[in-house]
C-alpha cells in the first residue's frame, strides 16, 4: 500500500509540480502580456515622442528656413541699398568733379583774362610813360632851346647894352673932350 500511497503522493507531487508549472506558465504568460503591453505603451510613447521631436524639429527647421530666407532677403536689400548708395556717391563725386573741373576752367579763363588785362594795362602804362617821357624830353629840349635863346638874347642885349654904354661913354668922352677943348680955347 505504501506503494500506492507513494504513488498517489508522487502523483500529487507531480500534479502539484504540474499545477505549479502551469501556474508559473500562466504567471509567465501574464507577465509576457503585461510586458508586451508595457512594451507597446513604451513603443507608442516613444513613437509619440519621436513624432513630437520630429514635429518640433520640423517647426524649428521651418523657422530656421524662414529666418534664413528673411536674412537672405534682408541681405539682398542691404546689397541693393549699398549698390544704390555707391551709385549715388559715385554720381555725387562725378558731379562734384565736373563742377570742380568747370570751376577750374572758369578760374583759368578768368586768370588768363586778368593776365591779358594786366599785360594790356602794363603796356598802356609803359606807352603812357613813354609818351610822357617823350613829351618831357620834348619840353626839356624846347625849354633848353628857349633857355639858350634867352641866354643868347640876354648876351646880345648885354652886348648891345655894353656897346650902347661904350658908345655913350665914348660920346660922353668926346663931349667931355670937346668941352675941355672948348673951355680951354
Amino acid at each position: 500500500m505504501l506503494s500506492l500511497i507513494d504513488r498517489v503522493a508522487r502523483q500529487r507531487v507531480k500534479l502539484d509540480k504540474t499545477n505549479k508549472s502551469q501556474s508559473e506558465v500562466m504567471d509567465l504568460r501574464a507577465t509576457i502580456v503585461a510586458l508586451r503591453e508595457r512594451l507597446e505603451t513604451l513603443s507608442f510613447d516613444k513613437d509619440k515622442a519621436v513624432q513630437r521631436a520630429v514635429l518640433l524639429s520640423s517647426d524649428e527647421i521651418q523657422q530656421l528656413k524662414d529666418m534664413a530666407s528673411s536674412l537672405r532677403n534682408e541681405l539682398e536689400n542691404l546689397r541693393f541699398e549699398k549698390d544704390a548708395a555707391v551709385q549715388r556717391a559715385t554720381q555725387s563725386s562725378a558731379d562734384e568733379i565736373q563742377q570742380l573741373k568747370n570751376t577750374t576752367s572758369s578760374l583759368r579763363t578768368e586768370l588768363e583774362n586778368l593776365r591779358f588785362e594786366k599785360d594790356a594795362a602794363v603796356q598802356r602804362a609803359v606807352q603812357i610813360s613813354a609818351d610822357e617821357i617823350q613829351q618831357l624830353k620834348n619840353t626839356t629840349s624846347s625849354l633848353r632851346t628857349e633857355l639858350e635863346n634867352l641866354r643868347f638874347e640876354k648876351d646880345a642885349a648885354a652886348q648891345r647894352a655894353v656897346q650902347s654904354s661904350a658908345d655913350e661913354i665914348q660920346q660922353l668922352k668926346n663931349t667931355i673932350a670937346s668941352l675941355r677943348s672948348g673951355m680951354g680955347n
